[in-house]
């Protein structure tokens, strides 16, 4: 795809008031069979529900495709010729009004339609048909098809009412005004309240060390120890005091060793001068 073709779908690209109307007034299928059936069924003579049974339900009147569409809030039943698409008859499902479909109570594959002949704007009139599905998990797509249908109206409609609640309203303003100040309370664990005047500054941090050709600074490393106590006899050489620093060379830890084995000759001679006074 060129850039002159994509320029030219860009400027025929409709507005969003005509992209809202356009979406408006286009069609959704929601439930779509190629087999039906309409049955001429009799008036119902009393309150009670409409049975199967009291159909001639191997005779049907007509045979052709049902189709649920939607446009916009609007639903139809439609009941169309397969062959040609022509409309046999419709039925319209609105907001706030009883379904124009009722189910019979002996069988879950038929149903009664009350159908509207909408082309005399003046004058709507009306007529109940017996409907029959082949199948029942076609039977039950057709309900919930308009049932969904149904409960989009509705929230719709909530929406549209917490909307109007909304703007009904009025605003609050929560901003500081010129003068006012905020003041905050801390709960601390003695159970002391402390505000932002009383709280105190951080604890410097412990200084730090350039390394030397840029690296990164490190902190001084902590001091050692003190040394354990001793557990030698009461005769025993003096602490020897070895400088930790890192400027100690060669010549001081020699000095170190010659006193360490002055100390230790001086043991030695002492245990036999002791030994031979003993014999």
């Amino acid at each position: 795809m060129g850039q002159d073709e994509l320029k030219e779908r860009k400027a025929e690209a409709l507005p969003p008031e005509r992209e809202t109307e356009v979406e408006e007034n286009a069609e959704l299928v929601l439930f779509q069979v190629k087999e039906c059936y309409v049955y001429l069924i009799p008036p119902r003579k009393s309150a009670a529900s409409y049975r199967a049974d009291e159909w001639d339900i191997n005779k049907w009147n007509w045979e052709g495709a049902l189709r649920v569409v939607s446009k916009g809030e609007e639903c139809f039943i439609r009941l169309e010729d397969n062959s040609t698409g022509e409309l046999y008859a419709q039925a319209v499902v609105r907001q706030d009004q009883p379904l124009p479909v009722e189910a019979v109570i002996d069988s879950s594959r038929f149903f009664v339609l009350r159908i509207e002949d909408t082309s005399d704007t003046r004058q709507k009139r009306h007529a109940f048909i017996g409907l029959g599905l082949r199948e029942r998990p076609q039977a039950y797509d057709f309900q919930a098809a308009i049932f969904d249908h149904v409960k989009y109206l509705n929230k719709k409609k909530e929406a549209e009412e917490m909307e109007q609640v909304y703007q009904s309203k009025p605003s609050v303003d929560y901003s500081l005004k010129e003068g006012e100040t905020l003041r905050l309370q801390i709960k601390t664990t003695s159970s002391k309240v402390m505000d932002s005047s009383s709280l105190q500054e951080a604890p410097p941090r412990p200084p730090m060390r350039q390394v030397s050709g840029g690296g990164v600074p490190v902190l001084f490393p902590p001091p050692p120890p003190p040394p354990p106590p001793s557990s030698l006899s009461a005769v025993s050489a003096p602490p020897l005091l070895i400088s930790s620093s890192p400027l100690m060379n060669e010549t001081s830890l020699n000095n170190a060793s010659r006193v360490g084995n002055a100390v230790n000759d001086q043991k030695r001679r002492k245990a036999s001068s002791e030994a031979l006074c003993t014999t």
